[in-house]
């Protein structure tokens, strides 16, 4: 396993309690600075995006890139929990099923399966997020966990032990991912001709198994 994806991927982005206040400057300059990033990755790929170019293509100096970032690392991992906290705004605030308001069933297997999409979208950005110069953390999980756990127990019948069913749930669903990841830059899975994304299909036949149709 790649010690640093844990990190990159599953960080919990939406904190517990209010979040420090940013000052509007280092708030504009982050937003500049990601904006930019994500410009170059989408014309160039993430092997053009250096702390230097970045600085050049932003327009600002490259201290500044520094001290937000910290490293070349640090760039992919700002993109990944700046779209990490956009997909949680859609699961805690956003639409049914896959927001409030559809039954906790079927807000499991939207869950899964836009999981699934999000993480094999930010592959190439997980990877260059990694950095093999820390260690690799303990314990730390995305928000899949606590809302699975939170559904499980709200279903008509759940599960005789959701906690530990939230856990399992978490690695069917992102291990896979974190599989993908060691296989060297082979090619993602093929979608099938209806659409469907083989880990979003298998997902949704797991959970149909274990909670019924």
């Amino acid at each position: 396993m790649f010690p640093g994806y844990i990190e990159a991927v599953n960080l919990p982005v939406i904190p517990l309690g209010k979040p420090r206040a940013e000052r509007a400057d280092a708030a504009r300059n982050r937003e500049l600075l990601l904006a930019a990033a994500r410009a170059m990755i989408a014309e160039d790929g993430v092997e053009n995006v250096t702390m230097d170019a970045l600085a050049e293509r932003a327009g600002v100096g490259k201290g500044t890139v520094f001290r937000r970032f910290g490293s070349r690392a640090g760039i992919f991992r700002a993109l990944l929990d700046d779209s990490e906290f956009r997909f949680q705004e859609r699961v805690l605030s956003g639409p049914p099923p896959l927001g409030p308001g559809a039954p906790p069933r079927e807000r499991i297997i939207a869950y899964g399966r836009l999981r699934t999409e999000f993480l094999e979208e930010h592959l190439v950005i997980a990877r260059a997020a990694m950095d093999f110069t820390r260690p690799a953390p303990g314990g730390t999980v995305s928000m899949t966990v606590p809302h699975l756990r939170m559904l499980l127990a709200a279903v008509p019948e759940p599960p005789p032990d959701p906690d530990g069913m939230a856990v399992l749930l978490t690695g069917a669903l992102e291990g896979p991912l974190i599989l993908h990841l060691t296989s060297g830059g082979r090619a993602a899975a093929p979608v099938d001709p209806g659409g469907c994304h083989p880990l979003a299909h298998g997902w949704q036949v797991l959970i149909e198994r274990l909670l019924g149709p």
